[in-house]
């Protein structure tokens, strides 16, 4: 069982696993992409997101951490006055992980490991207005009758109504048929 181990081992012995990591991370933070497998590209964002979490406090204790894995000074200035300070209000998320598809030589699944980019704003509560809105005024509509009922209570059959007056029916003119259009009902 893998109960608490963290980390894969990546088929290669300890110290070679750490300087393939330390070297990979430094190309990552000098590039600000890099191009591997599924598998490294996983465990690689795992160690630079918490490097750039030591980057954003700024300490010197924070620094030399962040030195014994980075060894080159140039990227380490690069990513205590850059990449710390423009990730400085996000929370962890920064970077992400792009499938590129299959290697051509040995099919092994291929991603692009990269730093997000776009500025982080943070979701704000929504401020309740002082003075609510007033309850826009309800249009009821009219129940629309099937046609047998509508002639049932013309001819007053329906028990309990009073029969409506028949009108004789009136002669419209064009205008007013094109003013009016009728409503078709279902």
């Amino acid at each position: 069982m893998r109960h608490r181990r963290v980390g894969r081992k990546l088929g290669v012995v300890t110290k070679h696993r750490k300087a393939l990591f330390r070297n990979m991370v430094t190309d990552f933070f000098r590039n600000g992409r890099i191009e591997t497998t599924d598998t490294r590209a996983k465990e690689l964002r795992r160690i630079s997101e918490k490097i750039i979490t030591l980057a954003k406090r700024g300490t010197l204790h924070a620094r030399r951490q962040a030195a014994s894995v980075i060894r080159d000074k140039e990227v380490l200035k690069k990513l205590f006055d850059e990449i710390a300070s423009k990730y400085k209000e996000r929370p962890g998320g920064y970077t992400r992980i792009v499938k590129l598809g299959s290697r051509r030589g040995d099919n092994a699944p291929i991603s692009l490991l990269e730093l997000v980019e776009e500025a982080f704003e943070p979701k704000r509560k929504k401020k309740s207005k002082a003075t609510p809105k007033a309850p826009k005024p309800v249009k009821e509509k009219p129940k629309a009758k099937s046609q047998k009922k509508e002639a049932a209570e013309e001819l007053g059959l329906i028990e309990g109504e009073k029969p409506k007056e028949v009108s004789p029916p009136q002669e419209e003119t064009a205008q007013e048929t094109i003013l009016e259009p009728e409503k078709k009902t279902e």
